[in-house]
């Protein structure tokens, strides 16, 4: 057993259910560390969740286009699902509706909420039984050339383990939609990439900080450079007067950061 089915297994060891259990916790939120705007523990989504009763939940933005490389939330059997990018037909991948948005463009962005009674009674239990069919390249001997080759095209399947398999067992699923910016920049591409690159990641925390500092009312100086702010300053744009008063211009590029044993700040201010 492979994949995320062994984030399960070892979630919920003796030793870590024991932990869990005496700590008090209920709910479990899981995402991927390739994104770097996640909010990890993010109050609007689980509060959203927990506000819905839910079991399950999964956060997701909507694609920017067809063609963009991300699962997309669908139902299948009346029962809610993630279909992959590489599962969808080229017809439902680019159907419109009457709003002229995508049918199929809820994107899954790896970003989930669990409740452990879930994964305790459905999850675990029914391991062995969810698995995803993946068409894969896999490499195999080749009798004419005697060699080992990789097709150009898929010539088997692979059962993978998903995390998003086990939400056809979910009884109360609730999906939140959010803004791509805030929320959604992953890093899947080499450096260079225009997408989804740690150059795009950058990119995106540099102007979220930049714009955490304009919504409290200060002024930012243009320029070039990368622009941060430590998640011990602010977790969504919030206290960032507390670090910086009223008045102050912001010279770019800056990084606020807060030196958690000496209990000193740093950052690169200008009047």
């Amino acid at each position: 057993m492979s994949g995320w089915a062994v984030f399960f297994l070892l979630s919920f060891s003796v030793r870590a259910s024991q932990e869990l259990d005496a700590r008090g916790v209920e709910h479990l939120h899981v995402f991927s560390v390739d994104n770097a705007l996640v909010k990890p523990a993010d109050p609007k989504f689980i509060g959203f969740c927990i506000s819905r009763n839910a079991d399950c939940g999964n956060e997701v933005v909507w694609k920017r286009d067809a063609d963009e490389k991300v699962g997309v939330v669908a139902s299948r059997g009346g029962k809610p699902c993630i279909v992959e990018y590489s599962e969808i037909s080229d017809t439902d991948r680019q159907k419109v509706g009457e709003d002229g948005k995508l049918v199929y463009g809820a994107g899954n962005i790896c970003n989930h909420f669990f409740s452990l009674e879930f994964i305790k009674d459905e999850v675990l239990p029914n391991l062995e039984n969810m698995y995803h069919v993946a068409t894969k390249k896999i490499p195999a001997y080749d009798v004419a050339s005697d060699a080992t080759v990789t097709p150009a095209e898929p010539n088997g399947i692979k059962l993978e383990s998903f995390i998003f398999d086990c939400f056809p067992r979910s009884r109360s699923m609730a999906i939140l939609g959010v803004e791509r910016d805030g929320y959604f920049s992953p890093v899947k591409n080499a450096p260079g990439s225009a997408r989804d690159s740690p150059d795009s990641a950058r990119l995106a925390l540099s102007e979220q900080a930049k714009a955490w500092v304009r919504g409290a009312g200060l002024e930012v100086t243009e320029g070039d450079g990368v622009c941060e702010i430590s998640p011990l300053i602010s977790y969504d744009g919030e206290g960032i007067l507390d670090f910086a008063p009223a008045g102050l211009k912001v010279e770019v590029p800056f990084n606020w950061e807060v030196d958690a044993t000496q209990k000193s700040r740093k950052s690169c201010l200008v009047m």
